[in-house]
């Protein structure tokens, strides 16, 4: 069985364990939180992005959420955190935690990967999420609570950088 469906069916078999409330759409392919949002016919900012990164100095690497219309603010995440550097996961990196490609990591840590897993405040607000299910074709859309509960964050803090007053 390839890693994409083994990540869907655990992603799956986790939300109907909890009988959490999700939808599940398949759509064509996409590869980026743009093509998604069009494909899932959702909003991007209901979009939830995973990057896996690593963290400081260490083999440490983690998995973090944010609204797909957002970009990471690596010095707030840094502080957090309390590390001096952080980085993306190369492909190759990716693979090995995960056993997936760029852009279908779905907004999971442990059970799903083991790693931690780290939400955006502002994502964790939203009243609804939708992510990719570890497959370039399928998606699950949900209420961002039944989410939290069954992603089970590990912390939740601001990791996007503050709306910018037009001038």
């Amino acid at each position: 069985m390839n890693a994409e469906l083994t990540v869907r069916a655990r992603i799956l078999d986790l939300l109907r364990a909890r009988d959490l409330e999700h939808r599940i759409v398949t759509h064509d392919l996409a590869y980026t939180a743009a093509e998604a949002a069009a494909a899932r016919g959702t909003a991007l900012a209901i979009g939830g992005k995973s990057l896996v990164m690593k963290i400081g100095d260490t083999d440490r690497f983690g998995v973090f959420a944010v609204a797909a219309d957002q970009r990471t603010h690596g010095r707030t995440i840094r502080r957090h955190l309390k590390v001096s550097r952080l980085r993306f996961a190369t492909p190759e990196e990716l693979a090995a935690l995960t056993g997936l490609t760029p852009g279908c990591v779905p907004p999971f840590g442990r059970p799903i990967f083991e790693l931690d897993l780290y939400v955006d405040a502002a994502l964790a607000a939203q009243d609804e999420i939708a992510f990719t299910a570890g497959d370039h074709g399928c998606s699950i859309i949900m209420p961002t609570a039944a989410w939290l509960d069954a992603a089970r964050p590990t912390a939740t803090f601001p990791c996007t950088r503050p709306p910018q007053e037009p001038s």
